[in-house]
């Protein structure tokens, strides 16, 4: 599938969304984008056939992820955010694939250390081993239930909690992942 086929495909997961102070968009990339630029990483986790998706105690679906520490590699804050919100270890290769690209009009940036106004959301897929409870620290997300589901599963559980970006994002990390 081409790049064109691909979004038509996931048309909701490519839309601009306009935040209060920030525009962001979904982009494939055949390389990463610079560290420098690099403010968040998520991935969608796969333990065998399933995936893993995370509830919040709010009743919000989402996938493990977060803001990289000052100095912090993207694949350092992504092993330490599965653990944190999932419990789960990586077992494979982190496979990054696209991001989010946003623009920020804020007058400086969500922490200091962070990229700004040109920042990335890094998103790929990858194997877990969920090998503890989470362990959120203090301040941070509050995590009800680490739940293992089909993806057709995950794409409906997403799309009742209004976040159909996220559902199509599963299924393409499925699709690029059954395509190796």
């Amino acid at each position: 599938m081409n790049l064109q086929e691909t979004k038509e495909k996931y048309r909701t997961l490519f839309q601009p969304y306009h935040w209060t102070n920030r525009i962001s968009q979904f982009e494939l990339f055949d390389a990463v984008p610079a560290e420098s630029l690099i403010s968040n990483v998520n991935m969608v986790p796969f333990q065998g056939d399933d995936c893993v998706v995370i509830r919040l105690d709010n009743g919000q679906w989402e996938m493990p992820g977060g803001t990289l520490e000052p100095d912090e590699h993207y694949v350092t804050a992504l092993r330490r955010e599965l653990i944190e919100e999932a419990g789960a270890r990586l077992v494979s290769p982190f496979i990054p694939f696209g991001a989010w690209k946003y623009h920020s009009t804020a007058d400086k940036p969500y922490k200091p250390h962070l990229p700004h106004p040109l920042f990335y959301r890094l998103v790929g897929y990858g194997n877990v081993e969920i090998v503890s409870e989470p362990t959120v620290p203090d301040g941070g997300e509050k995590v009800a239930a680490v739940e293992l589901m089909t993806v057709r599963e995950a794409k409906a559980r997403f799309v009742e909690s209004g976040r159909p970006d996220l559902a199509e994002l599963y299924e393409l990390a499925s699709e690029l992942r059954r395509r190796g």
